[in-house]
């Protein structure tokens, strides 16, 4: 079994900083991409950054230049800096990582609880 454990989200002012981690643990034998996600109220989810295990990023075209995703593979965890924080923001943000468990052929997708960001004044 795996499980993905968020933590850092919080209240922040605009032009804030907060860095969000993700931390996966459990029988994993290797872990591909990882990534965030995030879902505000009444709109669909959707991608903020991802990491692959060579370290090849990918952004949001709305978070370029202001977020960046890095992860530590000894410790099976990615985070997100999130500097400027905009109102438009806040969401729940979601970690997201693609793993093959001990003794499995494939690679599975697996989701975070989430953890709220709000910016606001």
């Amino acid at each position: 079994q795996v499980q993905l454990v968020e933590s850092g989200g919080g209240l922040v002012q605009p032009g804030g900083s907060l860095r969000v981690s993700c931390a996966a643990s459990g029988s994993i034998f290797s872990i591909n991409h990882m990534g965030w996600y995030r879902q505000a109220p009444g709109k669909q989810r959707e991608l903020v950054a991802t990491i692959t295990s060579g370290g090849s990023t990918n952004y949001a075209d709305s978070v370029k230049g202001r977020f960046s995703i890095s992860r530590e593979n000894a410790k099976n965890t990615v985070y997100l800096q999130m500097n400027r924080l905009k109102p438009e923001d806040t969401a729940v943000y979601y970690c997201n990582a693609a793993i093959k468990t001990t003794g499995s052929s494939s690679s599975w997708n697996y989701w975070g609880q989430g953890t709220q960001v709000t910016v606001s004044s």
